[in-house]
């Protein structure tokens, strides 16, 4: 007998037949599975009132609240049953939820734990590996997906993942070799979009356009696809054509954490800080303690001339980061602006300390590699 069927038993022994549990949960899982997630909340909602730790029937109602894209309060039901139980199952419905409700950071979270109860669940590597990306956790999913890749090299989904992953880590040589993996199966957007990526890590600005457009031509739903298309008009001097695709981007995605970035110094770039601050602060939702974007942030407060409130985020980020040193960069100015010459000159100090440090370790990588 399975935990449903015996569920339903148990269910039918305690309660009188007029208002049976047992049947109550039979309609339920019939709605359920037609597809009628609406009825389906309505009967487990009932259920839960009167049996609220049985770990099916909260499971089953996060399942048929995510069916309505009621994705928050799937995830509370979800979170409840994995109270109750652990459930690799059930976490990696918790992470679909977070993944389709925008929440990208929890998504990425939940589906490294369920990725150690199942290593070997192509469809969590494959979420994973996407989380990664959209959060430009690029070297996070070269870790993830290279030794992926190397056991099953005929696995479209994660080589696409994997090349996308080098060529914006600026591994140009390894992703050329997985875009030409794809290449053998004919020319496709994938294809396409890995090799404008590539061009437009190189300067290729004009090539990069050119293989992007057609990769939006192939598919426009592609992830990505229009951020960096944006990316390789703004580089190109097109500064309209770029702002149009970046919101194509966002209106495909509202949390392409890349395309909120560009949005966000697009705009402050023409002095719209409180559209600037719109797009910096969304981007900070989808990653929080993203060390990039708390920098735009501290940025556009010294361009609005609120400098103590810049001050201070620089002075947060540099704690968290004592080696970000255009954080350091920009605190010197804020502090001049501020009128604390000394301070200024003591970061500005510490900023040509730091660029010393990183140009003697590039020479002797140099030297190393000869």
């Amino acid at each position: 007998m399975n935990r449903i069927a015996f569920l339903l038993l148990c269910l039918s022994l305690n309660c009188p037949a007029q208002d049976s549990p047992q049947q109550l949960m039979q309609q339920a899982l019939a709605a359920q599975q037609a597809g009628r997630f609406e009825e389906a909340v309505r009967d487990y909602r009932v259920l839960v009132k009167q049996y609220p730790n049985i770990f099916e029937i909260r499971s089953n109602l996060g399942a048929a609240l995510a069916g309505e894209g009621e994705y928050t309060d799937a995830i509370a039901e979800y979170e409840k049953a994995l109270d109750l139980q652990s459930n690799p199952t059930v976490r990696l419905n918790l992470a679909l939820s977070y993944y389709k409700s925008g929440n990208l950071q929890k998504a990425t979270e939940t589906l490294k734990q369920v990725h150690a109860e199942e290593p070997a669940n192509m469809q969590v590597i494959e979420l994973l590996g996407d989380c990664y990306l959209r959060l430009a956790q690029n070297r996070e999913a070269i870790a993830l997906l290279t030794p992926v890749q190397s056991a099953y090299p005929d696995n479209d989904a994660v080589t696409y993942l994997l090349g996308t992953a080098l060529v914006r880590d600026g591994q140009a040589a390894t992703g050329e070799q997985i875009i030409d993996r794809i290449l053998r199966n004919g020319d496709s957007a994938e294809a396409r979009m890995l090799m404008g990526t590539t061009e437009y890590m190189a300067g290729d600005y004009a090539r990069a356009r050119a293989d992007l457009q057609k990769a939006i031509q192939l598919n426009p739903h592609l992830p990505g696809v229009y951020t960096y298309y944006g990316k390789a008009l703004l580089k190109s001097g097109d500064q309209t054509g770029g702002e149009k695709a970046l919101e194509e981007a966002l209106q495909l995605d509202p949390n392409d954490f890349t395309s909120n970035i560009d949005m966000g110094v697009l705009l402050r770039q023409t002095q719209d800080y409180s559209g600037a601050m719109r797009y910096f602060r969304h981007a900070l939702e989808v990653h929080p303690g993203d060390p990039g974007v708390r920098f735009e942030i501290a940025s556009t407060e010294a361009a609005q001339g609120r400098l103590p409130e810049a001050a201070g985020d620089l002075e947060s980020l540099i704690k968290d980061e004592p080696d970000f040193r255009e954080a350091i960069w920009q605190l010197a100015n804020v502090y001049i602006r501020e009128g604390r010459k000394a301070d200024g000159e003591s970061e500005r100090a510490l900023y040509m300390k730091l660029s010393a440090s990183r140009q003697a370790e590039g020479q002797l990588a140099a030297k190393g590699s000869k």
